[in-house]
């Protein structure tokens, strides 16, 4: 029986054992492989030269080594190249071995983490199956209740959230803010601009560089209501900024919103500011901080619509959804979400009564629904325009609301007698993207093809712009009218004094 070597298969002329292994080796290729790596190339073990064992053959006498001109040189040399050959595959063959065994784990690992991820998705599907169903059934009893106190069945989402300390929270501002609009009575503050002087505003300042260049266009707009220099925009950019007037420079970019933001509204009495996204989301951002404070997801789709109640504590909105939402600012939690079942429609726009007792929603069939907010029913319903609501706005008297819809028209309706008093037609296809009336109450402002500023009772224009190169998405009266600002699709902030 002849001796093979391990690493070439061969008979050896040289044969040696090793005691790591128990294998036979050409003694010079084992001894070249252990120059290399040190180690048995059976199985990794340390090994030396020195450990080797010759195993004693009879061997015909070798010739003394010819010069390298010669056959038997050129025959060495192609000897030791096959060595190397033979060397380079069993490293190969040992590697191939290796890297099937690592697949091997690796597959199995994946296999098995995919059970795991099967197994929890399972169990997470089960669990929102139960919570689904607790909801089902408390939905049900609460619309039972409601319709049972002769209240129109609304669908509310989850648990109600309002507690009486908050109902008499809003039920004592309401009383206090009567209160002070009856004191004020029907006089028109001394220091209002007066419509003459308002009729000769002109355009005095234009800033372009609030928003990204390369997303153009400024969604929405809101003054502060304690320092009126302070102007809050919302970009196409998913930014938000705060601009101050009198110093003309941006004060803070608000970064977080991950689609465009397309409502703001800046806190009466703190430096806070809030946003609304189609991310479906509502953030609260200090402006002293330049940070998220808190994230609202009151809805399952584009938030349309955000009011701030008189208060400072709570937020309405409003969502593509179907569902207005009254949240909770220092939480972020929703206290209560409502939609009108009956109806099932997208809600594009929602706003306050200055009592912040009721408001105002526009939906995507022209409707334009008022709501109890203590009761959380619709109360009364405006039909009358024939496209979507965009805008809406309630006077600081109490008594009049203001409505926009894609039909280029704007509507009075008076609260008292719950019916449309006037119809302002206005061009073919101008598009109204915002309403506002002033602190006063004595002018109108509409903002869309361009900005139109109507003088409240008489109903008549006293001043046109068409400043903007692109639509005009949010119109604002500076404190006692001094003042007009509006932001657009060119990216511009501009404002219109004497």
């Amino acid at each position: 029986m002849s001796l093979v070597c391990a690493i070439s298969n061969e008979v050896p002329e040289h044969p040696c054992v090793s005691p790591v292994s128990n294998q036979v080796f050409e003694r010079r290729l084992i001894e070249k492989y252990i120059a290399e790596n040190g180690t048995d190339p059976m199985n990794g073990q340390p090994l030396s030269e020195e450990q080797l064992i010759d195993i004693k053959v009879s061997h015909p006498i070798r010739p003394k080594a010819p010069s390298s001109t010669s056959i038997p040189a050129i025959l060495k040399s192609l000897q030791d190249e096959w060595d190397a050959v033979m060397l380079h595959s069993f490293t190969l063959r040992q590697q191939l071995q290796t890297t099937r065994q690592e697949l091997s784990h690796a597959l199995y690992q994946h296999d098995a983490a995919c059970r795991v991820i099967a197994r929890l998705t399972k169990e997470v599907t089960a669990a929102r199956e139960g919570t689904g169903i607790l909801m089902f059934f408390s939905t049900i009893v609460t619309c039972l209740e409601q319709t049972g106190a002769g209240g129109e069945p609304m669908e509310i989402s989850e648990q109600v959230g309002m507690t009486p300390e908050i109902i008499q929270k809003l039920q004592d501002k309401a009383t206090v803010l009567t209160t002070e609009r009856k004191k004020r009575g029907k006089t028109v503050p001394e220091e209002l601009v007066r419509a003459e002087d308002l009729s000769k505003y002109r355009q005095v300042a234009s800033h372009a560089g609030l928003h990204s260049a390369s997303v153009p266009g400024i969604l929405a707009l809101d003054l502060c209501p304690s320092d009126t220099n302070k102007v809050l925009t919302g970009g196409a950019d998913k930014n938000v900024v705060v601009f101050d007037k009198s110093e003309e420079q941006i004060v803070a970019t608000l970064k977080g919103h991950t689609k465009k933001v397309t409502s703001v509204i800046y806190h009466p009495s703190q430096d806070v500011v809030f946003s609304a996204s189609p991310d479906s989301t509502i953030r609260v951002w200090s402006v002293t901080g330049g940070n998220c404070v808190q994230v609202v997801r009151a809805h399952e789709a584009a938030v349309t619509g955000l009011s701030l109640h008189a208060t400072g504590d709570y937020l309405l909105s409003s969502s593509e959804d179907q569902y207005w939402a009254f949240s909770d600012v220092q939480t972020g939690r929703v206290l209560t979400k409502v939609t009108d079942e009956s109806a099932g429609v997208a809600l594009t726009c929602a706003q306050f009564h200055p009592d912040g007792l009721i408001f105002g929603t526009g939906t995507a069939d022209s409707q334009i629904k008022i709501w109890d907010l203590k009761e959380r029913t619709n109360v009364a319903n405006f039909p009358g325009h024939s496209g979507p609501v965009t805008s809406i706005a309630f006077s600081e008297n109490g008594y009049y609301l203001a409505t926009g819809a894609q039909d280029s028209s704007v509507k009075l309706w008076d609260l008292r007698k719950l019916k449309n008093f006037k119809t302002i037609a206005l061009d073919n296809n101008y598009e109204v993207c915002s309403l506002v009336f002033d602190q006063s109450g004595t002018y109108l402002a509409v903002g869309g093809t361009d900005i139109r500023v109507y003088i409240c009772k008489q109903w008549s224009e006293v001043l046109n712009f068409s400043d903007h190169t692109g639509l005009v998405t949010g119109v604002a009266f500076g404190e006692n009218a001094r003042f007009l600002t509006s932001a657009g699709m060119d990216r511009s902030l501009k404002f219109y004094s004497l």
